[in-house]
């Protein structure tokens, strides 16, 4: 069982890489044309598939990486360069092409449906989310230690629904240029996670480092 320090840590990198706030003006261009209700139910899908797509990676991340023969240091690394390479993106205020790239966003305006596609993946639940939660899966075996983390994963995927429902609130109030202070904020917090990943994954393939 980890210090309850490092489950508040992994929730607020969770957060920060997640960022539904980050997301509000691409769920506000996506669900445009939309009523309430059919937006309101846009939010509770992509809520839905962010949950689900991060507890799958809490409970088989670590089978899937046994399988193909990766070892959680050499992932620890993998995983933090990407994570890094999303927090640069975030720094600038941009959506890192590791989430969406300029042709998912324009096949995205054409589907009828975006809850999930692109909205909970990749957008949300992408690959620096699920590295994330694989990496601190590894921790520790217990049963209580995924069990905290499962709560914490449900309890984004709540923050997720109640952003999304809120999001032309929230962006009349906050506007483009919170959005992006806020999001420039994230992006500066998951580099320093994104840097304890890499130099944990290093010193374990190269003890000499240590």
């Amino acid at each position: 069982m980890q210090e309850w320090a490092e489950y508040a840590k992994f929730f607020a990198g969770l957060l920060a890489i997640v960022n539904p706030i980050g997301a509000i003006p691409v769920f506000i261009g996506l669900t445009d044309g939309q009523s309430a209700m059919q937006r309101h139910r846009t939010a509770l899908l992509a809520a839905l598939a962010v949950g689900a797509v991060l507890l799958a990676a809490l409970f088989t991340g670590e089978a899937i990486l046994g399988f193909f023969g990766i070892t959680i240091a050499s992932f620890r690394v993998g995983g933090g360069i990407l994570i890094l390479l999303i927090a640069v993106s975030m720094m600038h205020a941009r959506l890192s092409p590791a989430k969406q790239t300029d042709e998912e966003a324009q096949d995205a305006a054409e589907k009828a449906s975006v809850a999930v596609v692109p909205l909970a993946i990749p957008l949300l639940a992408g690959p620096g989310a699920i590295s994330t939660i694989i990496v601190y899966a590894h921790r520790s075996p217990a049963p209580l230690h995924y069990s905290v983390l499962a709560a914490e994963i449900l309890l984004m995927a709540l923050i997720v629904w109640i952003v999304f429902r809120a999001a032309p609130l929230l962006s009349q109030r906050l506007g483009r240029t919170g959005i992006n202070v806020l999001t420039r904020i994230m992006g500066l917090i998951l580099a320093a996670i994104a840097v304890e990943f890499m130099a944990n994954g290093l010193r374990q393939l190269l003890p000499g480092l240590a």
